[in-house]
């Protein structure tokens, strides 16, 4: 994951006080990779991974039993991952549910 990450990666959270979400940015390779490894336990195999594009960036679709739980947009930049932001904020998911993907990844 750390060879993915550049240096200086950031990833921001928004979870819009409804849903557990990062409340500051996470900043530094490490950092992130710390914060992403502690969540991925929480998905286990009851999650399903779509990628698409969302805004014209590659994002990561995630659903827990069938459910939309966040999406992952991701900024990459010489190679390397350089911004994550998480969206829970289940009423900007409930859009992302409307919406019929135009492109994929």
């Amino acid at each position: 994951l750390l060879g993915m990450l550049a240096p200086d990666v950031v990833l921001v959270g928004d979870g819009g006080g409804l849903r557990t979400a990062a409340t500051a940015p996470v900043t530094g390779a490490e950092a992130v990779a710390r914060a992403l490894s502690a969540g991925l336990p929480v998905l286990g195999a009851r999650a399903t991974l779509e990628w698409l594009q969302v805004n014209g960036s590659p994002a990561l679709l995630v659903r827990i039993d069938g459910e939309i739980d966040d999406v992952v947009t991701v900024r990459i930049d010489d190679g390397l991952i350089s911004g994550l932001y998480v969206v829970r904020n289940p009423e900007k998911l409930s859009r992302v549910a409307r919406e019929t993907p135009v492109s994929r990844v």
